[in-house]
C-alpha cells in the first residue's frame, strides 16, 4: 500500500518536534541546579554544595508532586481531546491548576516551619550543615508555587501548541536565575539563602511569562474555579500517581544513599555527588523530556483508539530515543575531565577522582532508564499494575538501595555509581519477564513488547491506512477505500461515499495546505470499521485550518465547490475537527 510507513514518520516527526520544548521545560530545573551548584563551589564553600545535596530529597518530592499533576492530568485532558469532550477539557484543566495551588501553598507552610523550628536536625547532625539547609529551604520557598503551577501550564501550553511562549518562559527563568544569583551571592554574599531566593526569582519568571496567555480569550482550555470539585482532583492524583511514583520513592532513596556516603566515604562523597548530579542534572531531560511527550501523545492516541499509531509511537521510543541516548552518554563520558574541573582542580584531592569517575560511570544507566521511564508512562496511560506501580517503585529505590548497601562498603564511590547502572538491567530484565508471561513466550515485536490490551483499537484487517506525499497518489484513495469497505461488506452508498469525500478531503489538503509553507508534508488516511460504523480519520502536519468553519460559510448556489465538505456534511452522523499538537485531525463517522 502506498506510503505505509508514513503514518510512522509522521509521529516520529511530531515526537521530534515536540522533544526539544519539552527539554526545555526540565531544563530549566537542571539549569537552576547546577547555577546553584556554580555559584556555591565558587562563591560560598563545600558546606554550600553539601546544603544543596541535602535538599535533593525535598527537590524530588516538590518533582513527584508536580509529575503526579502533570501525568494525571495530561492524560484525561488528551483523552478527553481524542474523543473531542471539550467540556472535560476545561474541567480537568481547571481542577489541576485549583488542586496545584493548594498542594504548593501546603508544602511551603511546612517546609518553612520546618526550617524555622530546626526539625531538620532529624535528617542533618552537622550544625553548620543544618543552617546552611534552612537558609536554602528559606530562600526555595517562595518559589515553590510558581515551579508546580508552572509545569502544569507549561505542559498544557505543550498541548496547544504554544512552542514559542513556553521557549521564551524558559529562557527567561534562567536569565532571572543567573542574574539574581551574582546579585545576591557574588555580590551581596547571602549564601544559600541567595542561592535560594535565585532559584526562586527564575521561576516566577517563568510562570508569569506563560500566564497571560491563559487570560486571554486565545486560550482553548479555559479555566473557572467553579469546575474545580474534589472528586476530579482525587481523579487525576489517581491516574497521576503512577507517573509520580519514582520520584516519591527516590526521596527516601536519596536519603539512604546519603547517609551511606556520609558513613563509609564521609562528606567529600557528598560533595562529589552533588557536582555530579548537578551536571547530569543537565542531560536528564533527555530522557525525561522523551517521557512528557510520550505523556502528551499518548492519552491522544488513546482516546481515538489508534492501535496503530501507539505501536509506532512505542517503536519511536525503542529506536530512536535509545540511539540518541546512547550517543549523549558516550559525550558526558568522553568530557569526563572537563566536566570535573568546573568543580574541583586539584588533582591530588580525593574529591577530583570521585567526581571523574562519576562521569565516567554515572551515564551508562541513562540509555537504560530511557527503556524503563518509557515502559512506567505506557503502564500508566493502558493502567497496567505491573509496568505503572511495581517497576517505577523498583527503578526510584529498591534496586538502587539493595545494590548501594552492597557495594558502597566495598567500592565506595564507585560502588554507588556502579548501583545505579545494574539497576538500569535490572529494570530491563522485568519488562522482558512481563511481556514473556503476558504472551506466553519471549517477545518477538514491538507489539508484543507492548502488551496492547486485549480489544483495543482495530486490528489489521479491520482498518486501512493511506497515506499521501504528493497529488499524483490522491487519485488512488478512493478505489482502495471502496474496496476496502466491500471486504468488510459495508453498503454499496456508504463505501462510494467514504472513498469520494476521503479523496476530495485529501486532495484539498494537498492542493492548498502543501503550498502554504517549504516543508514536507503528508496526509495520512486511516479508516476503521467498527460496531457498525465506518469512521473515517484525516490527519496532516499543515498549518492549521478547520474545514467545519468553512462549510459554514460555502455559497450556497454554487454546488460545485468544496465537494469533500459537502459530501462529509451530507452523509455524516458526527463529524470533529481539532488542532492536536499542532497536527490538523477530522475524524468522520458514517
Amino acid at each position: 500500500m502506498k506510503g505505509k510507513t508514513s503514518d510512522y514518520k509522521l509521529i516520529s516527526k511530531l515526537y521530534f518536534r515536540l522533544l526539544p520544548y519539552q527539554v526545555l521545560l526540565l531544563l530549566i530545573n537542571a539549569a537552576n541546579g547546577i547555577v546553584d551548584s556554580l555559584f556555591a563551589s565558587n562563591f560560598v564553600g563545600k558546606t554550600a554544595m553539601s546544603a544543596i545535596g541535602l535538599y535533593s530529597p525535598l527537590t524530588h518530592f516538590l518533582f513527584a508532586v508536580s509529575i503526579m499533576l502533570v501525568s494525571g492530568s495530561q492524560l484525561l485532558v488528551g483523552e478527553a481531546m481524542g474523543k473531542n469532550n471539550t467540556e472535560s477539557v476545561h474541567d480537568f484543566f481547571s481542577t489541576d491548576l485549583m488542586i496545584s495551588v493548594f498542594i504548593s501553598l501546603g508544602t511551603v507552610a511546612l517546609l518553612s516551619f520546618a526550617a524555622a523550628t530546626d526539625l531538620t536536625r532529624f535528617i542533618v547532625e552537622n550544625p553548620l550543615d543544618r543552617e546552611a539547609v534552612n537558609m536554602y529551604i528559606f530562600g526555595q520557598c517562595p518559589g515553590i508555587p510558581a515551579l508546580v503551577l508552572g509545569q502544569q501550564l507549561f505542559s498544557f501550553l505543550s498541548m496547544e501548541n504554544q512552542t514559542r511562549r513556553t521557549t521564551i518562559a524558559s529562557f527567561a527563568c534562567i536569565i532571572v536565575n543567573i542574574s539574581m544569583n551574582t546579585l545576591l551571592v557574588a555580590v551581596l554574599g547571602l549564601g544559600t539563602l541567595g542561592l535560594g531566593l535565585g532559584s526562586s526569582a527564575g521561576l516566577w519568571a517563568f510562570f508569569l511569562t506563560m500566564l497571560p496567555y491563559y487570560l486571554s480569550k486565545k486560550a482553548g482550555m479555559k479555566f473557572s474555579a467553579r469546575r474545580f470539585t474534589w472528586q476530579r482532583s482525587g481523579v487525576i492524583m489517581r491516574r497521576g500517581y503512577p507517573g509520580a511514583l519514582s520520584r516519591f520513592v527516590e526521596m527516601f532513596r536519596c536519603i539512604v544513599v546519603n547517609f551511606l556516603l556520609i558513613k563509609y566515604v564521609g562528606s567529600i562523597g557528598l560533595s562529589a555527588f552533588a557536582a555530579v548530579n548537578s551536571v547530569m542534572a543537565v542531560f536528564w531531560p533527555i530522557p525525561f523530556g522523551m517521557l512528557a511527550v510520550t505523556r502528551l501523545m499518548i492519552g491522544i492516541i488513546l482516546g481515538e483508539e489508534d492501535r496503530k499509531s501507539l505501536i509506532d509511537l512505542n517503536k519511536v521510543v525503542l529506536t530512536k530515543c535509545f540511539l540518541l541516548q546512547c550517543g549523549i552518554t558516550a559525550l558526558i563520558m568522553l568530557l569526563s575531565t572537563p566536566l570535573t574541573q568546573m568543580f574541583y582542580r586539584d588533582l591530588s584531592d580525593p574529591v577530583y577522582q570521585m567526581t571523574k569517575m562519576g562521569f565516567l560511570l554515572l551515564p551508562l544507566c541513562m540509555p537504560l532508564a530511557v527503556i524503563s521511564l518509557h515502559f512506567a508512562c505506557y503502564g500508566q496511560a493502558i493502567r497496567h499494575k505491573f509496568l505503572s506501580v511495581v517497576l517505577p517503585v523498583f527503578d526510584g529505590a529498591v534496586f538502587v538501595v539493595l545494590f548501594s548497601i552492597f557495594l558502597i562498603p566495598a567500592l565506595q564511590m564507585n560502588g554507588l555509581y556502579i548501583a545505579n547502572i545494574l539497576n538500569g538491567l535490572a529494570c530491563f530484565l522485568m519488562i522482558l519477564f512481563c511481556a514473556a508471561g503476558t504472551n506466553k513466550r519471549f517477545p518477538k515485536s514491538i507489539a508484543e513488547l507492548i502488551m496492547i490490551p486485549a480489544g483495543f483499537g482495530a486490528e489489521e484487517d479491520a482498518r486501512i491506512d493511506i497515506s499521501v506525499t504528493q497529488l499524483t497518489e490522491v487519485v488512488d484513495i478512493s478505489k482502495q477505500v471502496i474496496g476496502f469497505c466491500k471486504r468488510r461488506g459495508i453498503d454499496g452508498r456508504r463505501a462510494y461515499f467514504a472513498g469520494l469525500a476521503l479523496e476530495e478531503m485529501a486532495g484539498n489538503v494537498v492542493e492548498h495546505g502543501f503550498r502554504k509553507d517549504k516543508k514536507k508534508h503528508s496526509v495520512d488516511i486511516r479508516v476503521v470499521h467498527k460496531d457498525e460504523d465506518v469512521i473515517l480519520r484525516v490527519r496532516d502536519n499543515c498549518v492549521s485550518f478547520d474545514p467545519l468553519s468553512r462549510a459554514s460559510i460555502l455559497d450556497q448556489e454554487d454546488q460545485t465547490k468544496n465537494i469533500g465538505i459537502r459530501l462529509v456534511n451530507g452523509i455524516a452522523k458526527n463529524v470533529s475537527y481539532q488542532n492536536l499538537l499542532g497536527q490538523n485531525v477530522l475524524t468522520i463517522r458514517i
